[in-house]
C-alpha cells in the first residue's frame, strides 16, 4: 500500500470533513480543554489503516517496532503507544464517513454475505466484559459463536458497495434491505436470504435477491446466467477470509468497544486499497447487456 497516496487521501478528506463536523457538535454546558494533539486526525487514520496490512498480529508491537522506528521521518511528531490508543476512539466517525467515499459502483451484479467475528472463546463468554452489553451469541453452519456479524456486499470486481456490523444473534436478512438500498440489478446470496417478503420488498426497488434453493423446497426454472453467477458466490466469502486472515478483524485482545470498530473499519478501508481484488473479470459489453437479461 503506498502510504503518500493512503495519506493525502485521508487528510484531504479530514480538511473537509472534520470543520462541518465540530459545528455540529452537541455542547453538554461545560468548557472543556481543546488542546490540538501532535498527532493529527489524518495521521492516526493512516497509522491503523496501514497496520491491517502490515503483517503484524498485535498493534503495540507494530506501532513500538516499526512505526516508532521505520517511520519517524513520514511521521515526526509520534505519541506513546498508550496516547495512541486514546487518539483511536476519536476516529470512529471520521472513519466511518471515509469509509463511505471508498465504496464501489454497482454494475448490476452484486454478492451478498455475512461472516462472524468471534470475540472470544464460548467457555469464555460468562467473563467477558468488553462486549457484556453489546455482543450476542450467534450460530452459523460451522457452530455456535460469541460476538458480531459483519455483512458485506460487493459488485463483480470485488468493490465493497455497502457494509454493516450486527450482534451475532441477528438474522442476515434483516440488515439486508438497507445495504441495498443503492443496488440495482440482481443480488445473489446462499440460502440464509431465502424470504418470500424480502424478495418482494427488494423487487420493488429494482433488485432480484437470487439465492440457491433448500432440500425441501420445490425445484424452480432458473435462467442459464443466474446459475451461472451463483456460483460465483463464492466470491464475497473470498472477501471474507482476506478481512480475516490478511486484515485484523477478528481476534480476542480487544479492551475496547469503540477501538473494536475502529479496528473493523480500518481493515474494511485497507480492502478497499488492495490493487488485486477478487473479481469475475467480465466485460463490459457483458455488464451492458445484463440489464436486457434481469428484466
Amino acid at each position: 500500500m503506498d502510504i503518500l497516496r493512503l495519506f493525502f487521501d485521508c487528510d484531504e478528506f479530514c480538511r473537509a470533513f472534520e470543520p462541518p463536523a465540530r459545528a455540529l457538535c452537541l455542547s453538554d454546558g461545560k468548557r472543556h480543554r481543546r488542546r490540538e494533539s501532535t498527532l493529527s486526525t489524518s495521521e492516526v487514520m493512516t497509522i491503523i489503516i496501514l497496520f491491517q496490512v502490515s503483517g503484524f498480529r498485535n498493534l503495540k508491537t507494530y506501532y513500538t517496532q516499526y512505526v516508532c522506528q521505520h517511520l519517524r521521518s513520514e511521521f515526526p511528531d509520534l505519541v506513546s503507544y498508550g496516547r495512541l490508543v486514546e487518539l483511536q476512539s476519536a476516529i470512529v466517525l471520521p472513519l466511518a464517513a471515509f469509509l463511505q467515499t471508498r465504496f464501489g459502483a454497482c454494475t448490476g451484479v452484486s454478492f451478498i454475505d455475512s461472516t462472524p467475528i468471534k470475540v472470544c472463546h464460548n467457555l469464555r463468554i460468562k467473563s467477558n466484559k468488553v462486549f457484556r452489553e453489546v455482543a450476542k451469541r450467534g450460530k452459523t453452519s460451522t457452530g455456535w459463536f460469541y460476538g458480531f456479524k459483519v455483512h458485506v456486499v460487493i459488485n463483480d470486481c470485488g468493490e465493497l458497495l455497502a457494509a454493516m456490523i450486527t450482534p451475532g444473534n441477528v438474522d442476515d436478512r434483516k440488515p439486508t434491505p438497507r445495504l441495498a438500498r443503492r443496488l440495482y440489478g440482481k443480488l445473489f446470496g446462499d440460502r440464509g436470504y431465502i424470504s418470500k417478503e424480502l424478495f418482494e420488498l427488494l423487487w420493488e426497488h429494482g433488485v432480484q435477491l437470487v439465492t440457491k434453493i433448500k432440500k425441501n423446497m420445490k425445484n424452480k426454472l432458473m435462467p442459464m446466467l443466474d446459475k451461472l453467477l451463483l456460483r460465483k458466490r463464492a466470491l464475497s466469502e473470498t472477501v471474507n477470509d482476506q478481512l480475516k486472515n490478511i486484515c485484523q478483524i477478528e481476534h480476542t485482545r480487544h479492551r475496547s468497544v469503540a477501538n473494536f470498530v475502529v479496528n473493523l473499519l480500518a481493515a474494511l478501508v485497507a480492502y478497499t486499497y488492495q490493487e488485486k481484488k477478487p473479481s469475475l473479470n467480465l466485460r463490459p459489453h457483458d455488464l451492458a447487456v445484463l440489464p436486457a437479461i434481469i428484466f
